[in-house]
């Protein structure tokens, strides 16, 4: 039998899906032990806005994968506080089943309410980045009283198909995404900055090391659109940029590529906000100690909670201005 269910686990269980630091790190995201290459642990993290029987909440996402396991995630808000939480192991066994359901008990204290997920990964395709989350061929549907209330991927046709149920008639929003990469010095990540076009292509390049004064390059499909010479002094900052003759803010923090201790623990934050900033002048751009989240939800799925190092605060962001309230959030973990 394809399909599964299995009960949900509980977002306050010591079973993280993701992490923002690498595995072996300290709250600080400081190196434990000379095993963070081996342990290294990519993640994309989506936070989605979804009426689910009635209510607004916030839908969790997260894809995780390492040398040795490979997940995702799923975690649905509950209206008096916490989260349900499901989690899927990826086998890389022949006999494992790539599709199946689980299902989420949601309910508040005064009446019932079920989320189900299907999932279809039989002919999921991933980029060779080694990023988790698949490129195509796959579905992930969320499914309450008879509604798809979140789809995921772009097999819609045999996801309403599978699960017999009509599209809701309020879309999901993409709030968040967030995706940690490892590399030497360049950075690959993929992100949709208008939920109606594709997605873009994302590059950031670095020469630190050598000779010559510290450098940096941000490309979106293939152009260099950001270059930051004399590094050292201009660690963080922010540019706007155009892509597909639409504006998109670019911040980034990169203090700890140039002045952390020891490869695994130096992280770099890239902040891509789609819209064109306010006129007011511009406040600084968002350290990496500052708190992340539109919720206290945000932060039960693909983070650390113990640690406020690798959170940036989604006020702060939406303070450059902009139409669109989403963000997309890259850290770069620089290894050797």
């Amino acid at each position: 039998m394809e399909d599964q269910t299995a009960n949900p686990t509980s977002s306050s269980s010591a079973d993280k899906t993701a992490t923002d630091e690498p595995t072996g790190s300290n709250g600080n995201g400081n190196n434990n032990n000379n095993n963070n290459n081996k342990t290294a642990q990519c993640s994309v993290v989506s936070i989605y806005r979804a009426k689910i029987a009635g209510v607004l909440r916030h839908v969790t996402v997260a894809w995780t994968k390492s040398l040795i396991n490979h997940s995702f995630a799923i975690s649905v808000e509950r209206p008096e506080g916490g989260a349900s939480t499901c989690k899927v192991e990826l086998k890389p066994w022949p006999f494992w089943s790539k599709k199946g359901y689980k299902s989420l008990d949601v309910a508040d204290d005064d009446e019932e309410c079920r989320v189900d997920v299907f999932w279809d990964l039989r002919s999921a395709k991933f980029s060779g980045s080694g990023s988790p989350e698949p490129t195509a061929g796959y579905y992930v549907a969320l499914v309450c009283d008879e509604e798809v209330i979140l789809l995921v991927g772009d097999g819609n046709k045999d996801a309403y198909k599978r699960t017999k149920s009509r599209p809701c008639l309020e879309d999901a929003v993409l709030v968040s995404k967030r995706e940690n990469v490892f590399g030497r010095k360049s950075f690959a990540a993929r992100a949709r900055f208008d939920g109606r076009k594709k997605e873009h292509d994302i590059v950031v390049e670095s020469a630190i090391s050598g000779p010559r004064e510290p450098e940096m390059w941000i490309s979106i499909d293939g152009a260099v659109l950001v270059r930051v010479s004399n590094l050292q002094w201009k660690f963080r900052g922010n540019e706007t940029v155009i892509v597909d003759e639409s504006p998109v803010q670019v911040l980034w923090d990169v203090h700890d590529w140039l002045f952390a201790g020891g490869p695994g623990s130096s992280s770099g934050l890239f902040v891509f906000k789609p819209g064109a900033p306010d006129p007011q002048p511009q406040p600084q751009p968002p350290s990496k100690q500052e708190h992340f989240g539109e919720s206290d939800h945000a932060s039960t799925v693909g983070t650390n909670t113990d640690t406020d190092k690798n959170n940036c605060s989604s006020s702060s962001v939406r303070n450059f201005g902009g139409n669109s309230e989403f963000c997309f959030y890259l850290y770069a973990w620089k290894i050797e």
